[in-house]
């Protein structure tokens, strides 16, 4: 689990250093479906996201379903991230439709910090950016809320694919955000896309080179 935990440290120094936009544009070489995610809200901007998705599916609250489980969200966290959590990956909350309310905030976000979570990653907003600041994992989502959200969005079910911006999320899928936005990487892809996105941040470079270069030419 250590070698595990050093060997996805150095990944994600890797991937931070080549950023978002040019891990996109490797996906898009290696697969044809859609696996970007917008910019997003940080109570941190500058701090970047990467490691294996955990996920907690979310759906519209309904009352009838919410008596019959225990739709809380200490047992989706558990659920996903196990008990303990394991350390490096990253929490994924789905909107269940409504992007715009609280999935979660300081209070109940409390029980990660500490435990290694590389980050949290919700298609809703998140309450209480001061305190998530201070916690010791990345944090991004929709925006900040000031509003309880559970009379409007359920957890439903953990360890699922999930839905992200358009974007299909699966357990074990790799993640990656930044200020500029964010993508989702298969974890048998990670080695092949990280190689040839060190490719193209050498092909744009050598690029720019030549751009700065070039000589303007007469009637320019």
């Amino acid at each position: 689990m250590r070698e595990k935990l050093m060997e996805d440290d150095t990944l994600a120094q890797k991937a931070a250093r080549l950023g978002c936009a040019t891990l996109v544009d490797a996906m898009n070489r290696v697969h044809g479906h859609r696996a970007h995610i917008p910019a997003m809200s940080s109570p941190d901007p500058l701090r970047y996201l990467f490691g294996p998705a955990a996920t907690i599916s979310y759906l519209p609250y309904r009352e009838d379903l919410a008596a019959e489980g225990p739709h809380d969200f200490r047992y989706y966290f558990y659920g996903a991230l196990g008990n303990p959590p394991r350390a490096g990956q990253v929490l994924v909350l789905s909107s269940g439709g409504h992007a715009d309310v609280s999935h979660g905030g300081g209070t109940k976000l409390a029980r990660a910090d500490g435990t290694g979570l590389a980050g949290v990653l919700a298609d809703g907003r998140l309450r209480d950016f001061g305190q998530l600041r201070g916690y010791s994992f990345a944090t991004w989502c929709r925006g900040e809320a000031v509003r309880w959200g559970g009379d409007t969005v359920m957890p439903y079910a953990c360890a699922v694919a999930v839905e992200i911006s358009g974007v299909c999320v699966s357990p074990g899928d790799y993640i990656y955000m930044d200020s500029a936005g964010g993508v989702v990487i298969p974890s048998a892809s990670l080695r092949r896309v990280l190689a040839i996105a060190e490719d193209i941040s050498a092909e744009e470079a050598e690029a720019a080179k030549g751009i700065r270069g070039e000589q303007a030419q007469p009637g320019e």
